[in-house]
C-alpha cells in the first residue's frame, strides 16, 4: 500500500464517526433541557468539602514549619547551603498552602453566596407571583 492509499484510509477513518450540529441543544433522553439547575444538597456538599479542606489545610499545611525551620537554621549554622535552600523551600510552601486555604475559602463562600442567594431570588418571585394577578387565573 502505498503513502497515498494509507493516508486517504486514515483521512476516511478519523472523519467516518464526526458529525456537525449547528444552533442546536442535543437532544436529552431523560427529558431534561439545556437550563441551569442549581442542585442545592450538590453545591452544599461542595461547599461542605471545601470548608472541610480549608479548615485541614490550616493546620496540616503547617505541621512541618517548626521542624524545617529548626533543620535549615542547624544546617545554616555548619555552614551548609542546603541550609538555606531547605528555608527557601520551606518559605515557598507556606506561600503555597496559604493561596490554597484562601481558594478554599473563596469556594466555600462563593457556594454558600450562591446558595442563600438563589434561596432569596426563589422567596422573592414566590411571592412576587402570590400578588400578582397570574395567581388569580392559575387557581
Amino acid at each position: 500500500m502505498s503513502f497515498d492509499e494509507e493516508w486517504s484510509a486514515a483521512r476516511a477513518t478519523a472523519t467516518a464517526g464526526v458529525t456537525m450540529r449547528l444552533n442546536q441543544v442535543p437532544a436529552d433522553p431523560g427529558g431534561g433541557g439545556g437550563d441551569l439547575e442549581l442542585n442545592q444538597d450538590h453545591i452544599g456538599a461542595i461547599g461542605s468539602e471545601a470548608y472541610k479542606l480549608h479548615t485541614r489545610l490550616q493546620t496540616d499545611g503547617k505541621h512541618a514549619a517548626t521542624a524545617t525551620a529548626e533543620a535549615a537554621g542547624a544546617l545554616t549554622k555548619e555552614a551548609f547551603a542546603s541550609g538555606a535552600a531547605l528555608l527557601k523551600v520551606n518559605s515557598a510552601w507556606e506561600s503555597q498552602v496559604k493561596t490554597l486555604v484562601a481558594a478554599c475559602a473563596n469556594i466555600s463562600n462563593g457556594l454558600n453566596y450562591s446558595l442563600a442567594s438563589h434561596a432569596k431570588d426563589e422567596q422573592q418571585l414566590q411571592a412576587d407571583f402570590t400578588a400578582s394577578a397570574i395567581d388569580k387565573y392559575l387557581k
